[in-house]
């Protein structure tokens, strides 16, 4: 396909918010373009990724690397040049800025010195997972890219399989067999959904219970960018009151409050808070009648 050569007016001053690709260079909106443009300076991870983007589009802004390495150093630099006036975008390699990239500090610096930041919605890795995984969407929880060390990634995960929304998470190639064998020891057989390399020539996506997909993991063709996608947990039966009461008294009688809390919130269904209220009730009234039996 030939390049694009856009003619646009400068965009006014201030920090853009550029959405780009996250693999097709033809995802793109006509605003980013025109943004980009007609920018001064574009920001971003790695210019010669960007450069991919700018020379499709014969776009000539000059290109000032901003990543987690030198963050530091390039935030005076940006704040400066908008003090000047500049007009600046800012991207990341690939999809939506400040989503798993250093970006969140620029744009709260930014914004405290007074200048303006204009967001330019448009390509998601997370929001392209979550249309094609065929999973609840109504609430999710994205994650990022879990930690790459085996006892923190599994600690990890088991605070995540608590949370009762859809879960989207990043993982590179190298690990995603393991985390996936994890995910299915920790959280059951939820549906769940591997999207790699989306919008890409090879893009894949596999869709079955965490058992079947943990188990077929070595077939993964392991190059390429994931995006994992994990089901809400099952509905969990909220217990009767009476119930609640009667297992609490139980465990009370030899665990500790907090003990006993703990184990009756995993079987019960109810929040650890009402669980907590009650579990003192329970355990003042106990007290209560002792003392009255000794008088």
């Amino acid at each position: 396909m030939g390049h694009h050569a856009l003619t646009v007016p400068k965009a006014a001053p201030g920090l853009h918010l550029v959405a780009t690709p996250i693999g097709n260079l033809g995802d793109i909106t006509l605003r980013a373009l025109e943004i980009l443009a007609g920018v001064d300076i574009i920001a971003c991870e790695d210019t010669r990724i960007t450069r991919r983007l700018t020379e499709r589009y014969a776009i000539s802004a000059q290109l000032m690397p901003y990543h987690e390495h030198n963050a530091a150093l390039a935030r005076p630099r940006i704040l400066e040049r908008l003090a000047q006036g500049a007009s600046i975008a800012l991207v990341s390699d690939a999809g939506t800025p400040l989503i798993s990239d250093p970006g969140f500090k620029l744009v709260r610096e930014v914004c405290a010195a007074g200048y303006a930041v204009i967001a330019l919605p448009g390509p998601s890795a997370v929001l392209a997972a979550l249309s094609v995984a065929a999973l609840p969407t109504d609430r999710f929880f994205f994650e990022g890219f879990l930690p790459p060390k085996e006892t923190a990634r599994r600690a990890r995960l088991k605070e995540l399989a608590r949370i009762e929304a859809t879960l989207v998470m990043f993982e590179s190639g190298s690990r995603v067999q393991d985390t996936l064998a994890d995910l299915a020891e920790i959280m059951g057989d939820r549906d769940a959904a591997i999207c790699r390399e989306m919008t890409k020539l090879h893009e894949e996506t596999r869709r079955a219970p965490l058992s079947q997909l943990a188990l077929a993991a070595g077939t993964l063709e392991t190059r390429g960018e994931f995006v994992l996608v994990i089901g809400p947990p099952a509905d969990t039966a909220v217990m009767a009151a009476h119930q609640l009461d009667e297992l609490l008294r139980e465990r009370l009688v030899r665990d500790s409050v907090k003990d006993a809390v703990a184990h009756v919130v995993e079987l019960s269904g109810h929040p650890r808070r009402e669980i907590y209220a009650r579990a003192l009730q329970l355990a003042k009234q106990r007290d209560a009648e002792g003392e009255n039996g000794k008088g």
